[in-house]
């Protein structure tokens, strides 16, 4: 009798050990599904442009709220990193997954927005997640390849009318766009580096605007080379870097800073190669004014109307070139408008450009948490094309052709350097600040429109608490 006893307590004392490995090995696959399922959001944000503060903070978030407590997770500009230790007597779990490609892509943003949306609120998860992460990584895009281009084109004749060109700079840096961005994505899918496509681009703006020399027009050959490659220049680099700096990222910033350089040095080279070329063909393009700009005055009704139009229609363009939905490129239009009208209300009144871009991004920042909830698309969409009118990448190109030419224009390169570094900092900062300021505006409103609204015909009548969404969670599990 003993001995059978023993047998049965043997068994199940097998039975218990058997259940608890096979707990065990579930916990640690669940553990491992969680980690590569925030590595991979963080690895889309990153890769489309978001700070590394959002990333963090956002893969933090679906960690929290799907059970690794106090996971640690560091993110460079090329590298995401993710550690969870259960206890101290545990060895702790490392992931590491590298960013494959930097390409901005609007629609992939505002689906993995809307997938961490519905993981923190218990609408998906963590098996449901993987699958409509997979299936976001594996979906093509609905706007086709040919509509990026002509968005480009019409961002390129936006920002030319802005800057103070005519009809005929326009036109041809549209047709500039087209032609480096389809030179361009030729080059990419044979995987050369970034560096020799701004490269080819340079060359191809600058062969145009010998190619409009060598006509009878009357142009100013300065302007159209700076019109030609606007769609090249690396401002939203610069102030992404700024970004990173001011949120205590300095590693990344630095990456994302030497990025924004080299891009806009081989801008340089490929100029350089083109007036080499036009010189060759016989056309000389004589002394070229890098960066140089229209005379555009804002004080005239017909011509503020000009600058307001062309920011409102570049970054309109710009959204639908890196695939923002269809419902947010008219309010970024609209507020482009409305920010174009205050920084030049601001520069009129006697302050400078850094001034006038600070107040634009924080109105920018102020507007955008509240329509992008409007609109369900994450605030960066609506934030990021709105910007690109004042981004300083004009600046950051005067500035390193003249440290080239070397001599007596090293003075005015350092100056231009400081200008675009300065406005760089005001956009971003001033961005921040009114995403800071928008956010306890937006709580606030919405609790007094709890107490005041009345009925309504359509739609909740006011948000759930956590408790009330803990104990709806609790009734539907029972």
């Amino acid at each position: 009798m003993d001995e059978i006893e023993q047998s049965d307590r043997a068994a199940e004392a097998a039975d218990r050990a058997e259940d608890a490995r096979v707990e065990e090995a579930q916990r640690a696959r669940e553990v491992h599904l969680t980690m590569d399922l925030c590595l991979r959001i963080g690895e889309m944000l990153l890769s489309s442009g978001a700070g590394a503060a959002d990333v963090t903070a956002t893969m933090r978030s679906v960690a929290d709220h799907l059970g690794l407590r106090q996971a640690e997770i560091d993110v460079t500009f090329t590298a995401l990193s993710m550690t969870y230790q259960r206890s101290v007597d545990d060895l702790p779990t490392v992931m590491l997954r590298h960013v494959q490609q930097r390409d901005i892509d609007y629609e992939d943003l505002t689906a993995v927005d809307h997938l961490v949306r519905d993981v923190l609120t218990d609408r998906a998860d963590l098996y449901l997640a993987r699958s409509r992460m997979a299936t976001i990584v594996s979906l093509g895009h609905v706007l086709p390849r040919w509509a990026v281009t002509v968005a480009w084109a019409v961002m390129a004749a936006g920002v030319g009318v802005f800057l103070g060109g005519g009809f005929v700079v326009s036109a041809v840096a549209a047709v500039a766009a087209v032609c480096i961005d389809r030179v361009q994505l030729v080059m990419a899918r044979r995987r050369l580096p970034f560096f020799y496509l701004q490269v080819a681009g340079g060359v191809i703006a600058t062969l145009l605007a010998a190619g409009v020399a060598a006509t009878p027009i009357e142009v100013d050959e300065s302007l159209v080379v700076t019109a030609n490659i606007i769609m090249l220049l690396a401002g939203i680099g610069l102030m992404g870097a700024v970004q990173d700096a001011l949120t205590g990222f300095y590693l990344t910033s630095g990456a994302r800073l030497i990025e924004a350089m080299m891009a806009t040095a081989g801008i340089i080279a490929g100029v350089a190669v083109g007036i080499s070329l036009a010189d060759g063909l016989g056309i000389p393009l004589g002394s070229l004014v890098p960066g140089q700009l229209g005379r555009l005055d804002g004080s005239s009704p017909l011509a503020a109307a000009a600058l307001l139009a062309g920011a409102a229609v570049s970054a309109a363009a710009f959204s639908v070139a890196c695939y923002a939905p269809r419902r947010a490129v008219l309010p970024v239009a609209v507020i482009t408008a409305a920010a174009a009208l205050i920084s030049q209300a601001v520069e009129l009144s006697g302050f400078d450009r850094t001034m006038g871009a600070a107040a634009a991004a924080f109105f920018i920042g102020l507007v955008a948490y509240s329509v992008a909830g409007r609109v369900h698309v994450p605030p960066l969409v609506v934030a990021v094309p709105a910007i690109v009118p004042f981004l300083p990448g004009l600046s950051i190109y005067r500035g390193l052709t003249f440290l080239a030419n070397g001599g007596y224009l090293v003075s005015q390169g350092i100056l231009a350097l400081m200008t675009a570094i300065s406005v760089a900092i005001a956009l971003a900062s001033g961005v921040i600040l009114g995403e800071y300021v928008a956010q306890p505006l937006k709580r606030e409103a919405r609790k007094l429109e709890n107490r005041l609204a009345g009925p309504r015909l359509v739609g909740p009548f006011r948000a759930m608490t956590r408790a009330e969404r803990r104990a709806l969670r609790k009734q539907r599990d029972d």
